[in-house]
């Protein structure tokens, strides 16, 4: 309760003060002393004091019983709950700049109090890409079907030509207090008003299209910029591009994972690129230039005498560009040597001859030993 101990006093007025001299004294005091606005120690404080004060003298009821009782009487049977309950503050303070989400937190003494932001749900979408895509950043245009604001009635859930009404409940605030008392202490939640469901408003006559909604599902065609060198499972987000909310808020976000098919020459290992290139015994042996796919198209790959299986042969440059940083990945160029598993007679002729030239011998199976 105020500190001092007449609220006619506190608000500068005589007790026979008219509701508009009421009006007019708290919106000047209170624009003097909130906080938002005065710096000093005391203003908290004050803003509390004048708005109990108006709180009780703006009400005929409160008035009569503050009248009759006295601060005394009165203060043992109105709680600071009773006193505040239903008050109309906002078209006092309307077009101040005050937040009227925090105004009952800064009362009862809990700065900082928001209004809990609304936010649309989240929506998944997966799409699938080539590597020769992932590799050159592209933009991809997908199709969604999500929640959105009503075209006929813009998203007001009102009927064209009326409009929503602010709640007579809540004040237009969509959130009320709460209070529980008992012997020793005081409970405040601050929860959605029961009559406009936290929406501020009441719709007399609802939009047919929504009914009264406000929302509907339509297909949407979006664009997807997938940057240079995206990997297979990253996400990309969509700030906005998810549902609108079935309240006043703001839309939730489009996630897009992003799934890169499996190529029909190379396997990525990070930035770099694997190609398995088959060659035969003799190129392996002597040596030789062969033409390799790429990603900028083919190349010439040297071969050196005597390259054995499994050695890799790195193309530098010639991978997947590196993911929002400079440069490239290398192109790995795994060498397969291939043995044949027939040989004609001249062919066995010939490598038994080339097995004696190099002292080896041949197993009964027909198989070099090395």
């Amino acid at each position: 309760m105020a500190s001092k101990t007449d609220y006619y006093e506190i608000l500068g007025l005589s007790r026979s003060a008219s509701v508009a001299e009421i009006k007019d004294a708290y919106r000047k005091l209170a624009l003097k002393h909130h906080p938002d606005r005065n710096k000093s120690p005391e203003a908290e404080g004050k803003f509390k004091e004048i708005s109990e004060a108006y709180a009780v003298l703006s009400d005929p009821n409160k008035r009569r019983q503050y009248d009759m009782l006295g601060q005394p009487g009165f203060g043992q049977r109105y709680s600071p709950e009773d006193i505040f309950r239903g008050v109309d503050f906002e078209s006092i303070l309307r077009n101040s700049g005050f937040d009227f989400e925090d105004f009952f937190s800064l009362i009862f003494g809990r700065r900082g109090f928001r209004r809990r932001i609304v936010k649309g749900r989240d929506m998944v979408h997966d799409l699938e890409i080539s590597l020769e895509e992932a590799a050159e950043g592209i933009e991809k245009r997908i199709q969604v079907r999500r929640v959105e604001k009503c075209e006929t009635c813009n998203g007001t859930g009102a009927s064209p030509g009326t409009s929503p009404r602010s709640c007579p409940k809540c004040n237009g605030l969509g959130q009320i207090q709460d209070v529980t008392r008992n012997r020793f202490s005081m409970f405040i939640r601050v929860v959605p008003c029961p009559k406009c469901k936290g929406k501020r408003e009441i719709v007399d006559s609802p939009c047919r299209k929504c009914r009264g909604i406000g929302l509907e599902e339509r297909k949407r065609r979006i664009t997807v910029k997938i940057p240079v060198g995206i990997d297979n499972g990253y996400q990309l987000r969509l700030k906005g591009q998810g549902e609108n909310p079935p309240e006043e808020g703001i839309p939730g976000d489009l996630y897009v994972n992003i799934h890169v098919s499996p190529h029909k020459y190379f396997e990525r290992v990070g930035d770099n690129l694997l190609y398995n290139l088959e060659i035969g015994f003799p190129q392996a042996a002597l040596g030789t230039s062969i033409t390799v796919p790429t990603l900028d198209g083919e190349t010439e790959v040297k071969i050196h005498r005597g390259t054995r299986p499994g050695d890799v042969i790195k193309l530098k440059g010639k991978g997947m560009p590196r993911l929002r940083r400079h440069g490239q990945g290398d192109l790995m160029v795994r060498v397969n040597v291939s043995v044949p598993k027939k040989l004609t007679k001249k062919q066995k002729m010939l490598l038994e001859e080339l097995a004696k030239e190099f002292k080896q011998e041949v197993d009964s199976g027909g198989r070099f030993k090395f």
